[in-house]
């Protein structure tokens, strides 16, 4: 008898049943970890010919489908077709559920389609980059591809906090607009929600006031910048004008938009003033002269709330900025504001003899009820740093607990919404190796990954007080950094810790379990041109 070969059993099973030996299953390795996820047998095979099909939409789904259609574009050399219809097969199927929680989404790969349902578009988009994370690697590099195989899946998600947030510091060195829609990216990237932007500071003004137009004609610019860490020695080269023109700031607030992602505006007050005061110099106690800032630190020369013209000068800014922005949250600062000019000013003195204050500290906290009622009028609510809790702050304002999380912990418990933002867990700008002669010079301190990975913004609370936690954050001063490569390895990867603190439920993280999932981001970084630290890759390694 004629013997057959395995070989020939294959090419048989193959002709006959389109193929008897599977695919391996793939592992699903998402940032952040997703709630639930269930591999199943089988993939779904992406190719030019795949529709996204939108079953169900909303009228702000269009950018979710844009981004998927684009993914792909350079791998495939055309754009996935965008059309409206019944579930279909070769489809990602897009259905908007409003029934669901607002960011929830269920995404379902089978043989045939993929299937989408989300609570509303940014759902949907947090499921697209589940998906993309599911895809390989040289999709972000447009590496050519017939095919694109996603691994059969079904995953139901939706984040633990709503504020998953970055701020960038554009004061203190800055960033240009196609630096920061790059940042923007990041975010997307990792299911992050809010750019925290800090527009105003001592070094520099960066946003355009069309009412007060000498701003970016003097405060955007410095005459140099001090070496090193407040040295005494100077670089002698002039810094600016660098500043966003209302026009920039528009596109990149529709940028951020078309990704979901809402941008917070920063204008200090009453403190870190100098770039403001060195073009008004009347708006400071003394009258000057001031100087836009050439060194880092906390400053004595502030804001006078004794002067009604300073009001003015804040209110007119702030019509402009509450304008461009559509978002409901402006960040009006509120920290690290010496007083002892308000104790020697006529104004400032008279105004709380009017006001019947005892003490300086309450001329803060009528700067911070008298703005907050001004921007309320205009349906917008205020965020500061923590030492807005030193006087009696509404209960309507927000709470971003900075030093440490004793100011988010008091907020919580006294009734205000608070974003954690506890500098020994995600400031940004601190090293993140303790070997600091092998690290890009920075301000100093240590946060690692693992740091940042260990953050329970609810510690310390009751679960009734710690559903005033709406969110976390990480921030990324830039007195040193002077590069966006620089921000980039200062931000990546200790931003994807940051995302699953903020996504995935305390009880179902692990770090090992993250290190190995970050690993592989990694590899989307390095294919995306991101630059990032390498420190986890040791670690994940020595995990293993």
């Amino acid at each position: 008898m004629k013997k057959i070969s395995i070989v020939s059993i294959v090419v048989l099973c193959i002709i006959l049943f389109g193929g008897c030996a599977s695919e391996p299953n793939q592992e699903v390795n998402i940032i952040p970890q997703p709630q639930q996820v269930t591999v199943v047998d089988g993939g779904f095979y992406l190719s030019p010919k795949t529709v996204i099909n939108v079953v169900k939409g909303a009228d702000d789904l269009q950018p979710a489908c844009t981004f998927m259609s684009t993914l792909v574009e350079k791998s495939f050399g055309k754009a996935l077709t965008v059309e409206n219809g019944e579930a279909g097969k070769n489809a990602i199927n897009i259905v908007v559920d409003p029934s669901m929680k607002t960011d929830a989404y269920d995404l379902t790969v089978e043989k045939n389609a993929v299937n989408i349902k989300g609570g509303s578009s940014k759902a949907v988009f947090y499921a697209m980059q589940s998906l993309r994370q599911m895809m390989p690697v040289g999709v972000e590099k447009g590496e050519k591809m017939d095919r694109i195989r996603i691994q059969n899946v079904q995953i139901q998600d939706e984040p633990r906090l709503g504020y998953r947030g970055t701020m960038l510091d554009v004061c203190r060195h800055f960033f240009t607009v196609d630096e920061v829609k790059t940042f923007i990216d990041m975010l997307a990237l990792h299911k992050l929600s809010v750019f925290h932007w800090h527009l105003t500071d001592d070094q520099g003004w960066r946003i355009e006031i069309k009412k007060y137009p000498e701003l970016t004609k003097i405060g955007s610019q410095r005459k140099q910048t001090v070496i090193g860490k407040n040295t005494g020695k100077y670089d002698g080269t002039p810094y600016g004008p660098y500043f966003f023109t209302q026009e920039e700031i528009k596109d990149v607030i529709q940028y951020a938009a078309d990704r979901y992602i809402t941008i917070i505006p920063e204008i200090e007050l009453p403190g870190h003033a100098l770039a403001a005061l060195a073009t008004y110099p009347e708006l400071g106690c003394t009258g000057g002269p001031y100087e836009v800032c050439q060194m880092w630190g906390v400053f004595p020369e502030v804001f006078c709330p004794g002067n009604e013209k300073t009001f003015e000068f804040w209110e007119g800014v702030l019509d402009e900025v509450a304008e461009l922005f559509p978002g409901e949250i402006i960040h009006i600062g509120g920290d690290e504001c010496p007083r002892d000019a308000w104790k020697k000013c006529k104004k400032c003195q008279a105004r709380m003899k009017q006001e019947n204050m005892k003490e300086e500290g309450e001329l803060q906290d009528y700067t911070v009820h008298r703005i907050e009622g001004y921007l309320k009028e205009k349906g917008k609510r205020i965020i500061g740093w923590d030492e807005i809790l030193e006087g009696d702050v509404s209960k309507t304002a927000i709470v971003m607990s900075w030093r440490g999380k004793t100011g988010g912990i008091k907020g919580a418990k006294r009734g205000n919404e608070v974003v954690m933002v506890p500098n020994d867990y995600a400031y940004f700008d601190y090293y993140q190796s303790k070997d600091v002669d092998k690290e890009p010079f920075s301000i100093g301190g240590f946060v690692d990954v693992a740091k940042v990975y260990s953050l329970d913004p609810t510690e310390g609370l009751t679960v009734e007080e710690g559903k005033k936690i709406i969110g976390v954050q990480a921030n990324l001063w830039a007195e040193y950094i002077t590069t966006f490569s620089h921000a980039q390895y200062m931000l990546l990867p200790r931003m994807a810790a940051l995302a699953e603190v903020a996504w995935t439920p305390q009880a179902d993280r692990e770090y090992s379990n993250f290190l190995n999932r970050a690993k592989l981001l990694t590899q989307r970084y390095e294919a995306l041109g991101y630059n990032f630290a390498k420190h986890i890759l040791q670690e994940a390694k020595s995990n293993e």
